[in-house]
């Protein structure tokens, strides 16, 4: 039996904003990748903070819809939190936040899972934070790793803690995914490729650096090299590298190179897996952003994609 995936992190609602409307959809990388791992019909525990409002709830039929399980679920007296996103002409997404992040899982045993995903807020925000690392510390022996930093500048008021604290969730990764705009943030002016060559050094066996449009840095522990974007109509680009994400782990999973005991395996894979698994969560990306919203692909969808 297939053990589920674990993904750790916020989910919170999006509201909306273009052209003078606004609309509101369930939110949050996390819960995004979340989604869009149920989607691949990959299973998958999601672990978050979500108030029993009418967001909240929103956001459980959301989660159930695609199978994923939550955990804890709704709690009493808490509010969901939010997240306003503004679309300008290109679709480009401008993001204000009212968030608040804790969590509590007392009864969750990591152990359980054969990969553990995290990152975004929930990465970096107290007090869920800190319950976060717990979680990496106890799921590691058993469970490979991902991060996606998804740096939101909002949280980060201290630049040097904001690197120190990403250096220290990369040296428990196995799987690393960032955007061109995460590394610029945190390291400004630095060589992307280069960027991504230093962070292999601290303990992950794959790093990825997407640019968008300008497709995937892949850097592995024997090789290093770029994967091309698909040409698409952007709609707007809400959650495309949250689906490219889910794309990688799904297609990770597939080949058998998630779990403590596959690392050997993973630190060793070819130029022309990679390059089919990275080609893939690029076909993910592609048709997220093709939809309003995130709304990443189904397999069905990813199979009418490739005829």
């Amino acid at each position: 039996m297939i053990k589920p995936v674990l993904v750790v992190g916020e989910a919170l609602t999006d509201v909306v904003v273009s052209d003078g409307h606004s609309r509101e959809h369930p939110g949050g990388s996390p819960m995004n990748v979340s989604f869009g791992l149920g989607r691949l019909d990959v299973p998958v525990v999601f672990a978050s903070r979500l108030g029993a409002d009418d967001r909240g709830r929103a956001i459980e039929r959301h989660l159930r819809d695609a199978g994923v399980e939550l955990e804890p679920g709704l709690l009493e007296g808490q509010s969901t939190s939010s997240a306003t996103v503004t679309l300008d002409s290109s679709g480009a997404a401008e993001y204000d936040f009212d968030v608040e992040w804790s969590l509590d899982v007392a009864g969750l045993d990591p152990q359980r899972f054969d990969h553990v995903h995290f990152g975004s807020i929930g990465a970096f925000l107290e007090p869920g934070a800190a319950t976060v690392r717990h979680i990496l510390a106890k799921a590691t022996e058993s469970a490979s790793i991902s991060f996606d930093p998804n740096i939101r500048p909002q949280f980060l008021h201290d630049h040097a803690a904001a690197v120190e604290a990403t250096e220290r969730h990369l040296a428990v990764s196995d799987v690393v995914k960032a955007s061109d705009e995460d590394v610029e943030w945190l390291y400004p002016g630095s060589d992307l490729r280069d960027a991504a060559a230093r962070w292999l050094e601290s303990g992950p066996s794959l790093v990825i650096i997407t640019k968008g449009s300008g497709g995937s840095i892949v850097v592995t522990r024997s090789d290093s090299f770029d994967v091309p974007s698909l040409t698409v109509t952007v709609a707007d680009t809400i959650g495309a590298g949250d689906s490219f994400m889910a794309g990688l782990i799904d297609g990770l999973a597939s080949r058998n190179l998630l779990g403590a005991s596959r690392r050997a395996e993973l630190s060793r894979i070819d130029r022309a897996t990679m390059t089919e698994i990275v080609e893939r969560a690029t076909l993910c990306a592609s048709i997220t952003v093709s939809r309003f919203g995130a709304n990443p692909p189904t397999l069905a969808d990813l199979a009418v994609a490739r005829d």
